[in-house]
């Protein structure tokens, strides 16, 4: 089985859903493959209430996938080895995810190695809405699927 990895800052909405929606249509549409998810600076994500934002957990349910939010796990950091376990990596947001990872991971060596780590362009609520951000990554995501399936 192979894995994908994705990594938002806190590990509580955009890299969720990514995990959540993957896990649900990998069966059919990317077979063989599984996703995790981490945040690269979880410690940054004071304002987060619970283990999982609502909007992701209220997405997944229009999207037919049953999530139980009393049994949702915490967030959790990245590690090196979350990177090294990884065959392919998707970091949410270019522009804020790439300088954390080379601030907290300098020293993993495929940081820079675009056949293992790939960066998209949605923002966090700061300046996009779930209701924009979410369809967005749902969209991603199945580019994603289809070339993870056909290399």
């Amino acid at each position: 089985m192979k894995s994908v990895l994705f990594l938002c800052t806190g590990n509580y909405y955009r890299s969720r859903f990514a995990e959540e929606l993957f896990n649900f249509f990998a069966p059919t549409e990317c077979p063989g493959w599984v996703a995790t998810s981490r945040g690269i600076a979880v410690d940054l994500g004071g304002n987060n209430v619970g283990p999982i934002a609502r909007s992701t957990v209220e997405a997944l349910h229009q999207r037919g996938v049953q999530f139980n939010l009393s049994e949702a796990r915490t967030p959790r950091q990245l590690v090196v080895s979350d990177l090294e376990a990884a065959d392919h990596i998707v970091a949410v947001k270019y522009a804020e995810h790439s300088p954390l990872l080379r601030e907290r991971f300098s020293s993993w060596p495929a940081l820079s190695d675009p056949s293992r780590i790939e960066f998209w362009h949605v923002h966090d609520t700061d300046v996009m809405t779930p209701q924009e951000a979410l369809p967005l990554i749902e969209k991603l995501l199945s580019g994603l699927m289809r070339r993870l399936v056909n290399p």
